[in-house]
């Protein structure tokens, strides 16, 4: 049977679970797909992913550090990804290649199915306002907060999220802001963490006052990357979560996105859990 190839896009992607996942996706719902990894140059993106395509490939997800370079390559994008400025996947139609996100699809139904967490009426702190920052927030707001705060670093950068974000904040009935990473506020609810600081081996880049009693912390990381914070949210009281979930549940709505098929991500994030804790 001919297998339709798909792949994870990005610089590094060695470290992937994608392909693991989509096999899983394709095994359980019977789709003849074939999905690897693209190694893209960072300068050399879209000629790579264009070339992938040429050669066959059906579409692409796309991780860091290309999601918003992602979106201008499609001629037609989703709301979400038109409201994140930010893909993390591409579909190669024949009349003109779809761009989506589905990040925040990901960790909403991670936060709410898997963790037992409503966001509803909650009071949500995101960390970060780059690429992952930007898909997870308009989803989030979706579930309507009490109030969402974006801290970052830059200041600007959170507040030019907010501003792009503060229509839909407001049909949905959400305070939004925008504070700097050295004031964030405290006592959330649910706190996010999207800032690279995982990636540099940092605990947290927010102090533990901006717990709840009782908050959920999650790390859009997993893995080793998502332990220091992980370890920083127990010891401070809080119910630690990595981005596992979110990332199982992104790809399964991808797959969808792709074939039309939804699969089950409970079985395969407790298969991926039990082989991450068995070091394969």
């Amino acid at each position: 049977m001919h297998a339709d190839r798909y792949a994870v896009a990005g610089n590094p992607v060695a470290h992937s679970r994608s392909p693991a996942i989509h096999a899983a996706f394709a095994r359980q719902t019977g789709q003849a797909v074939d999905y690897g990894r693209l190694l893209c140059p960072l300068d050399d993106f879209a000629a790579t992913v264009r070339a992938f395509a040429a050669a066959g490939g059906r579409g692409c997800n796309v991780t860091v550090p290309f999601k918003f370079e992602a979106s201008a390559l499609a001629a037609r994008c989703s709301e979400r990804a038109r409201r994140a400025g930010a893909a993390n996947v591409l579909r190669f139609d024949d009349d003109g290649w779809f761009a989506d996100n589905t990040d925040g699809a990901g960790l909403v139904r991670d936060i709410e199915v898997h963790a037992g967490v409503p966001i509803a009426g909650r009071c949500v702190l995101l960390v970060g306002a780059g690429g992952a920052g930007a898909g997870v927030l308009g989803p989030l707001l979706e579930r309507r907060p009490a109030g969402l705060t974006v801290a970052n670093r830059t200041l600007e950068k959170a507040e030019a999220l907010v501003h792009s974000h503060a229509d839909w904040a407001r049909d949905q009935g959400a305070l939004l802001e925008a504070r700097p990473l050295a004031s964030p506020g405290t006592g959330y609810d649910i706190v996010l963490n999207a800032s690279a600081t995982s990636l540099q081996g940092q605990a947290s880049p927010v102090p533990p006052t901006v717990l709840a009693p009782g908050a959920l912390a999650v790390d859009l990381m997993y893995g080793a990357a998502a332990e220091p914070f992980l370890a920083w949210a127990r010891a401070a009281g809080a119910t630690a979560r990595d981005g596992l979930g979110m990332l199982v549940e992104q790809a399964a709505e991808a797959f969808f996105v792709w074939r039309g098929v939804r699969p089950a991500a409970a079985p395969v994030l407790a298969w991926l859990r039990a082989e991450i804790a068995a070091g394969r």
